[in-house]
């Protein structure tokens, strides 16, 4: 049941947000290893729970992602896979591509996007002024400067996201 007061559309990226890296830094076993050990690689720990949840207060949820070709097919696969589509509800068609972490911002313009979740704060940066809610996904290695919102988990980002939205957490 959808409790929609605006038109809010949240973009998620999926590498070391919806998809565990394969250490703190890298997506190795994702982008490195081969196609079965990819496809092995596990979600993020609420990750599927918590987009089932935000699903229902936005009116359309996108999954946005820099990266090659490659890992374009695999990272499809991988979603197809883990049930990602059926799992959390969202629209299969959502998804977009891009080659460079600065092309996500004229994506989220593109799409109105209101709210992004990315774990890189290089691509959160050149959204300054387009995307309204900005969260910062998991551990850096240095504080971000801009005003971002840090989400460590996908509990933070429930409750940090919901809380922007005006509706309450009900766990």
């Amino acid at each position: 049941m959808r409790s929609l007061s605006n038109d809010y559309r949240l973009g998620i990226d999926i590498g070391r947000v919806i998809i565990t890296p394969g250490d703190a830094h890298h997506d190795t076993s994702f982008i490195s290893g081969d196609r079965e050990t990819a496809l092995r690689t596990p979600p993020m720990e609420g990750a599927f729970e918590c987009i089932k949840l935000l699903v229902n207060h936005f009116s359309s949820v996108w999954l946005v992602s820099k990266c090659g070709h490659r890992i374009q097919e695999r990272t499809k696969s991988w979603l197809m896979q883990h049930s990602f589509w059926t799992r959390t509800g969202m629209n299969m068609n959502n998804i977009r591509f891009c080659r460079k972490r600065h092309e996500k911002a004229p994506i989220a313009q593109e799409l109105g996007i209101t709210h992004f979740i990315d774990d890189r704060a290089d691509c959160l940066d050149p959204m300054r002024g387009i995307v309204e809610h900005r969260f910062l996904f998991g551990p850096q290695k240095r504080e971000p400067i801009d005003t971002v919102a840090r989400v460590m988990t996908w509990a933070d980002v429930q409750l940090k996201v919901l809380a922007t939205l005006g509706v309450p957490n009900h766990g």
